[in-house]
């Protein structure tokens, strides 16, 4: 019977939270995986065994028996290879991408097919951003009449827990050229430049945001038929991001190509914990609505944005594994809204929204 959930990287950082709310919701057949089986027996004993181990390494080839009884995988590792997505569908086991790498969602975005025919199911951009910032950009364009364009921002907190895997991702992602789309037409762009000031709200302030790599810029421009979408980040100490614009101004970020000065920059962010714990996504739309001009807001805010990720994978997995979904490859927005998601979200984050700046009840 494919009853398992195995959760890949389920001893990390976002992979724990998850284990351990599924765990609760369905005991006995959450595994934790990865390639350090140590790691993963230590975490089963800390939930008393709710959660079972698996040693699990997905860049070599996967036997068979492992998919064989899985009736759900949570990827919560950056992954350059889609082989292994590929192996989930070919056993007919549902998947979920905790991840933002546009170019490699891209890859599995082309086996939906396969994951058709072998009446499996993928949901991609799962967690804060992409994931929360992909259903808060769906609200806006339902709110409007026609969407022309949506910004999204992302505030980040230096001072909270920091998955190994994100901050990989994020230093790898310092220097690197990208594409987005502006009215229609594909637009090369670098990370770290092209600033702009971010109203997140009375308690978060105005803060100046810089382009950065996040898939949803890519997707939303298919799934929501956006002519323009951008993505920015920054961090809640000002001074923090002001330095990072600094550096790629000056082009030190090159450095980062030299393996020794990478690994010691990911130490140094492992280790990095002041400023506050608090996250933001803000969305700005625009376009029309009534036969007028309009603009829509979305801001939420909440702690802890490791967490937050985790939450979201717990929302769509419990989801995914109790009920039927269209079979294919999907990102979160083609399946899930916002509401769908509100009994718990409002406990975790606060949400405002705004129409021409009039504001909205949450719904």
């Amino acid at each position: 019977m494919k009853n398992k959930i195995i959760v890949v990287g389920g001893y990390g950082c976002v992979g724990k939270t998850i284990c351990k709310e599924l765990g609760d919701k369905f005991p006995g057949v959450v595994y934790a995986a990865g390639r350090n089986l140590e790691r993963a027996e230590q975490f089963s004993r800390e939930t008393d065994g709710k959660v079972k181990s698996l040693q699990l390494d997905i860049r070599e080839a996967v036997h068979p028996d492992v998919l064989e009884q899985a009736r759900l995988v949570i990827m919560c590792l950056d992954q350059t290879d889609s082989s292994f997505v590929r192996s989930c569908f070919q056993r007919g086991t549902h998947y979920i991408d905790v991840s933002a790498n546009g170019r490699f969602l891209d890859q599995v975005e082309q086996w939906s097919t396969e994951a058709e025919k072998n009446h499996t199911t993928a949901v991609l951009s799962v967690g804060l951003a992409p994931g929360l910032s992909n259903l808060l950009a769906l609200q806006a364009q339902k709110l409007l009449d026609q969407a022309e364009g949506i910004e999204l921002s992302i505030l980040l907190s230096l001072g909270g827990r920091h998955g190994k895997a994100a901050i990989e991702w994020t230093i790898d992602n310092l220097n690197t050229s990208f594409s987005i789309t502006e009215n229609n037409r594909q637009v090369t762009v670098n990370s770290f430049t092209d600033g702009k000031i971010v109203d997140f709200g009375a308690i978060l302030g105005r803060k100046k945001a810089y382009r950065f790599p996040f898939s949803d810029q890519q997707t939303l421009v298919r799934t929501l038929e956006v002519p323009t979408v951008s993505t920015r980040l920054c961090f809640d100490s000002t001074v923090a991001t002001a330095f990072m614009s600094g550096l790629r101004k000056i082009g030190a970020f090159r450095l980062l190509q030299v393996h020794r000065i990478r690994n010691a920059m990911i130490r140094s962010f492992e280790q990095l914990h002041f400023g506050g714990d608090q996250f933001a996504v803000k969305v700005d739309a625009w376009g029309r609505k009534g036969g007028k001009d309009a603009t829509v807001e979305c801001l939420l805010q909440g702690k802890d944005q490791s967490n937050m990720t985790a939450k979201v994978a717990v929302c769509v997995a419990d989801a995914l594994y109790s009920q039927v979904f269209p079979h294919g490859v999907y990102h979160i927005e083609q399946l899930f809204e916002l509401k769908s998601m509100q009994d718990w979200l409002q406990q975790e984050a606060s949400i405002e929204i705004r129409i021409d700046g009039v504001q909205l009840s949450y719904v």
